[in-house]
């Protein structure tokens, strides 16, 4: 089974496919994938290889946690799972009407 990687501190001109070809250094790519925002298209900054094992992901780990991306250092680690995110109310940021005009009563 495959190990997924976490790697951060990319640089927004960052792709998929160099990512896949420096991670292939240290063994078979599964998957890569840089997380974008959905709103404008644009990298986050991080994103996940999944190597296809063990032994390779702690290669990459070493070879490339810390080193220069473009000026940056790149952070690779293990991938935590994911938490589900907590379940919001469906109104918003929970102010209240003071402020913005009140509720209509007694307005004359």
């Amino acid at each position: 089974m495959g190990k997924k990687l976490y790697i951060g501190n990319l640089p927004f001109s960052a792709t998929e496919q160099v990512l896949t070809d420096t991670f292939t250094q240290c063994g078979k790519v599964e998957s890569v994938k840089i997380i974008t925002d959905r709103d404008s298209g644009r990298s986050k900054g991080f994103g996940f290889v999944e190597m296809s094992s063990e032994a390779e992901a702690q290669d990459a780990i070493k070879k490339f946690n810390g080193a220069d991306y473009e000026g940056r250092p790149m952070t690779v680690n293990e991938a935590k799972p994911m938490v589900p995110r907590e379940t919001r109310g469906g109104f918003g940021g929970g102010r209240s009407n003071a402020g913005f005009g009140g509720g209509g009563r007694n307005r004359y």
